[in-house]
């Protein structure tokens, strides 16, 4: 089977987790790079790849895949022989799908509602039912590391540790101690040092 994938990637955006996750798997990919400061993220040519204007978005033969949590979950399992995903079968899969999913339910929209200082929504109507509770809910996770599963490292902690390197870079999340060992500990990989690399060197010629 071909595995060769097309990332779709500006740097210095949620994409650098998918291209760091790549870089993990041992993948075979290339970069479509996008510069969003020239807009051409909202040009015709990428909307028709993504309608909604993000990246990142994966292309593997004739399977369009956009949402983080979509793509990190199709790579891992494309590529099984690196060790990322549990298989269906494994004690670990419940857990691992769970936190994948509540990434983009729960982590993503508290934190978006915090850094836009929304009215919190009453807990039976908000997706994610309060911040504090979304957050220890994580925290309480982390403490139990080293990784997210325990001893497993997975591309679940590829998302959260970009993620949570990210969101503690803006306040958006406080610097607790298991965040920040958390985040120190994902990040010092080598896949993750040389793709944050050469996204400032991408950067840097988009001006």
């Amino acid at each position: 089977m071909n595995r060769h994938v097309t990332l779709f990637h500006s740097p210095n955006t949620r994409s650098t987790g998918t291209r760091i996750l790549l870089e993990e798997l041992g993948a075979d990919y290339e970069l479509h790079v996008l510069n969003m400061k020239a807009g051409e993220h909202r040009k015709p040519a990428y909307l028709a790849i993504n309608p909604m204007g993000k990246v990142p978005a994966i292309l593997h033969g004739d399977a369009l895949v956009t949402e983080q949590p979509a793509i990190f979950l199709y790579l891992a399992d494309l590529y099984p022989e690196a060790g990322l995903a549990p298989a269906i079968g494994d004690p670990l899969r419940g857990p691992y799908l769970r936190w994948m999913v509540f990434y983009g339910s729960c982590f993503e929209p508290a934190v978006v509602d915090r850094a836009m200082k929304r009215e919190p929504a009453p807990a039976s109507t908000a997706p994610y039912g309060d911040y504090d509770t979304m957050l220890s809910t994580l925290t309480q996770q982390l403490a139990k590391g080293p990784y997210l599963l325990g001893e497993r490292f997975t591309a679940l902690d590829v998302l959260w540790g970009t993620a949570l390197r990210w969101t503690v870079g803006f306040k958006l999340v406080p610097e607790l101690p298991e965040i920040m060992a958390y985040v120190e500990r994902i990040n010092a990989r080598p896949a993750s040092i040389q793709v944050r690399e050469s996204d400032a060197e991408l950067a840097a010629k988009q001006g």
